[in-house]
């Protein structure tokens, strides 16, 4: 991970246009970084080593607070709505006006050259420049990091500008809030201030990614991947709280990435260098290695509450944040890929917690059923995690990543459903959701039962079962798989209430369709009659 320091920067920020006074600290390793934190104030060690900070309000993305610059690069080829919101061009001018006044004022900044891809074909030139050493630690966990001889003559493409400190004026710079996170697609600067949520700077790769590729036929993705015994890949799709980073750490196959992909022609490859992991309720028993990353020099653990005096972690702690994270290099985690890319996949899973209980643990999907479900990209929110959130609440977030998609949908639908025709790729819907009723009824699929289930898909033994047709939604469904409760595979039985799950089985299948109703002109006859049915009686 230490490869990449430099003591000077191959182009200046004085020849990208950035004056400061500021004392510039470029492309440091990892331990300085951590020292510079420390020395700073902005974080502390815990007794395992590992850095822990607080992002204060923001506890995770500002999605209200961001804007993507409307002009004559981004008019026609953003999808403009309530996700891709737009930007005045003379708002983001006076916006970067005084963004620049700011950086100029520092005493000190942390400049990293980076690179947003594993596969050199297709990745892009990033420099970050941060006023927190944690974040641009963070960053340089997150993305993909240079050897020195790639950062000789490194020149950035990409500029993500991070000014926590820098608040926007709403009516000068056109935003919501003091909180601004703003794309420039054409001058491809990305200037966030306001929040000191780290995550903001991946997402803004991420985007940036999902707008370049598809004009190269390159599958962007908001994914987990792995390599199994047999060398063959598998992608995971969820939006978060899914168990994309968890199912995709699995100690007997090797690890691509757990966040964000590409798929080209010959590879999935992977968009970063590091993982980005939910921390709240995390076990050593149930995730030991995620777990052991927590225990390591090098990982920045945000928003985990740790004991002042003993400098030991608490994981059930949710008083500062709910959404606690861990950012860490991938190496952390044992049997992950040199190269962070494998072969192309052969088999795709959609993962949804589905927290009304309807869904079955593992379902076969037809090429068109899979474009359906990714363009659907359904999850559900539990009872409590919102307030005002009583019952469980349908979130449908199309390609599994709405808020970093800044193209229509259907490209990124099309693409799939390509990419899928062309490697006769077998795809899955796995529900790691609730199983015997809804949330606060029933209970959490047993990650066991998941987790076997997901081995005989990809290991192909799956594909020798029996399987039924689900009633509603079409799909097939086993019957019977060694190892794994059979009660379990036909959510139904599992209810007491039989009327019960015939009647929220009709309302989650009416929300799909209602969802999905944006989508249809779209899409073609076979994606469209991959819609689920009306619910009837098992």
């Amino acid at each position: 991970m230490e490869s990449c320091v430099t003591t000077s920067l191959a182009h200046s920020l004085t020849e990208q246009g950035f004056e400061t006074k500021a004392e510039i600290f470029p492309n440091l390793g990892s331990a300085e970084l951590v020292e510079q934190s420390i020395a700073r104030g902005e974080g502390k060690l815990s007794k395992y080593g590992s850095l822990v900070v607080e992002t204060g309000k923001h506890t995770g993305r500002s999605a209200n607070d961001k804007f993507i610059v409307k002009d004559a690069e981004t008019a026609d080829s953003v999808w403009w709505g309530k996700t891709n919101v737009a930007m005045d061009p003379a708002h983001f001018a006076a916006l970067k006006e005084d963004f620049l006044a700011a950086l100029a004022e520092k005493d000190t900044l942390f400049v990293a050259d980076l690179f947003g891809g594993s596969q050199p074909a297709h990745r892009v030139n990033v420099r970050v420049i941060n006023e927190f050493a944690w974040h641009n630690l963070f960053i340089r966990t997150m993305l993909v990091r240079p050897e020195l001889t790639e950062l000789a003559d490194f020149a950035p493409e990409y500029t993500i500008i991070d000014l926590p400190s820098f608040k926007a004026d709403p009516e000068r710079h056109g935003t919501r809030s003091e909180t601004v996170i703003a794309v420039n697609l054409s001058e491809k600067l990305v200037l966030i201030g306001g929040t000191r949520y780290a995550g903001e700077m991946k997402k803004s790769v991420f985007g940036i990614l999902n707008y370049l590729l598809p004009t190269k036929g390159v599958m962007p993705m908001h994914c987990s991947a792995n390599i199994g015994p047999d060398g063959k890949t598998a992608v995971f799709f969820g939006l978060s709280g899914t168990g994309k980073t968890t199912l995709s750490a699995d100690a007997s196959r090797t690890l691509i990435g757990d966040d964000e992909h590409g798929w080209s022609d010959d590879a999935v490859f992977n968009f970063e260098g590091g993982c980005y992991a939910k921390m709240i309720r995390l076990s050593e028993e149930a995730e030991p290695e995620i777990y052991a990353t927590t225990r390591r020099f090098g990982t920045v653990l945000e928003n985990v509450v740790m004991d002042p005096v003993t400098r030991d972690l608490d994981f059930d702690d949710n008083s500062l944040a709910e959404n606690t994270r861990g950012a860490y290099p991938l190496d952390f985690i044992p049997n992950t890929s040199e190269k962070n890319l494998g072969p192309a996949p052969s088999n795709v899973i959609m993962l949804t917690a589905d927290a009304f209980g309807v869904l079955p643990p593992i379902a076969r999907l037809t090429p068109e059923q899979a474009m359906y479900h990714f363009l659907s990209g359904y999850t559900a929110k539990v009872a409590g995690t919102e307030i005002g959130v009583t019952e469980p609440e349908a979130t449908f977030s199309t390609c599994f990543g709405a808020p970093f998609m800044p193209r229509h949908p259907s490209v990124y639908g099309n693409l799939l459903k390509k990419r899928i025709a062309e490697g006769g790729v077998q795809c899955w819907l796995v529900n790691t959701g609730w199983t015997g009723g809804k949330y606060g009824v029933g209970n959490r699929m047993p990650i066991k039962a998941t987790r076997a289930l997901l081995n005989a898909a990809l290991d192909g033994s799956l594909n020798d079962v029996e399987f039924r047709k689900d009633p509603n939604f079409g799909f097939e469904v086993p019957i019977a798989v060694p190892g794994v409760d059979d009660a379990i595979l036909d959510p139904r039985s599992t209810w007491a209430d039989k009327d019960e799950y015939d009647r929220t089985a009709e309302k989650l299948v009416r929300l799909f369709v209602d969802n999905f109703a944006d989508f249809e002109a779209h899409v073609d006859e076979g994606v469209r009659q991959a819609a689920p049915n009306t619910p009837v009686a098992a």
